[in-house]
């Protein structure tokens, strides 16, 4: 890992409380994660208060009246289940947001030393991304790598990486049919490397392990899309798929940069396969419709900054994929209204 410089006071780690207790999981996190400020949202629909070991001082828990009184009750953004975390996300007031979930230790290299992954996430966010042309030696700001013969000298100089995008070892984010079908299988393999996704490459981005630049990119990591009927049985990952599409869409419009690779947690739970596929089915149909959307999906130059994009992106939206779903209108409806919330709660920027 090349070497960097960590402000601390740069940085926040927002924290999705789906599970009461969470002392095991801080404690774990402790050698790495006690000197940032941290942000726990409880998932509303947690009834449990929740438990913070010792040797914390610089933390803030936010629960569902916290919730009601910032963005009121009959918001249509979703902040229950995972979505919790983009609350975090909303209020927060640092450069850097690095977000991992309740169910995930650090990983340990090969002496038995934890892997410092927020470390690797900012390493990430404050080097170049190469989106325009592919470095087959992945990234070359990486320690002992570099362009390969061939790289034109005119692109080397990169663009701003705003998203970083880390992995997971043990449980890998599948999806409940694969999980389904191998339920026995985990991921062992440590790939020591980071690359640029490509200019107008699709790719699954997943919250589990995931930070960004929110000064520039933050109105982008959003909770918008909520299955129609989904009730109690909510689809799990459907809020950072699409956020994701959403946010690499306006990458590439912008003219930054996204990172994929290290850093890597270690997962210690996946849920119920079976009980998944009946939550995330009508997710996995629905993606058949998205990515062409995605695919084919241009911005306005009059659209400069993030904002400008969610709000130009959610008329497209509406007017596009409306007709397929109502969901859908219902998912632009909230990419507005999480603009309005970022201009009135989000905009703030501690110096």
């Amino acid at each position: 890992m090349s070497q960097v410089n960590i402000n601390d006071n740069e940085v926040d780690i927002v924290i999705g409380a789906l599970h009461s207790d969470l002392t095991t999981f801080l404690n774990e996190w402790k050698p790495i994660f006690s000197r940032f400020h941290l942000i726990i949202i409880k998932d509303p629909e947690l009834n449990e208060e929740i438990q913070i070991p010792e040797g914390f001082n610089n933390i803030d828990v936010y629960t569902k009246s916290d919730i009601d009184r910032l963005v009121g009750s009959s918001t249509s953004v979703p902040f229950s289940g995972y979505s919790c975390r983009y609350f975090g996300f909303l209020i927060s007031k640092k450069k850097y947001v690095v977000c991992v979930d309740d169910d995930c230790v650090p990983v340990k290299d090969k002496t038995g030393s934890l892997v410092d992954a927020v470390a690797q996430h900012i390493v990430n966010l404050s080097t170049p991304a190469t989106p325009f042309f592919f470095n087959t030696l992945y990234d070359p700001f990486c320690k002992g790598a570099d362009f390969v013969r061939g790289y034109p000298f005119s692109l080397r100089s990169g663009v701003d990486c705003v998203l970083s995008c880390g992995l997971w070892l043990n449980l890998a984010d599948l999806d409940a049919p694969t999980q389904a079908l191998k339920p026995e299988q985990r991921n062992l393999r440590f790939v020591d490397a980071v690359l640029t996704v490509p200019l107008r490459t699709m790719m699954p981005v997943s919250g589990v392990n995931i930070a960004f630049n929110r000064a520039v990119v933050g109105p982008t990591m959003f909770p918008a899309l909520r299955l129609a009927g989904e009730g109690k049985l909510r689809w799990e990952t459907v809020e950072d798929i699409w956020c994701g599409m959403c946010a690499k869409v306006i990458c590439d419009h912008l003219g930054l940069g996204v990172k994929s690779g290290l850093p890597y947690v270690w997962r210690t739970e996946r849920g119920n396969a079976t009980e998944s596929l009946k939550k995330e089915w009508e997710g996995v149909k629905l993606m058949e419709e998205i990515v062409p959307f995605f695919q084919s999906i241009s911005l306005p130059q009059s659209a400069t900054t993030s904002e400008d994009c969610v709000v130009e992106m959610a008329k497209q939206v509406k007017e596009k994929l409306g007709k397929v779903d109502p969901m859908f209108s219902s998912a632009a409806e909230a990419m507005e209204e999480w603009v309005k919330l970022w201009k009135s709660i989000g905009s703030g920027q501690s110096s």
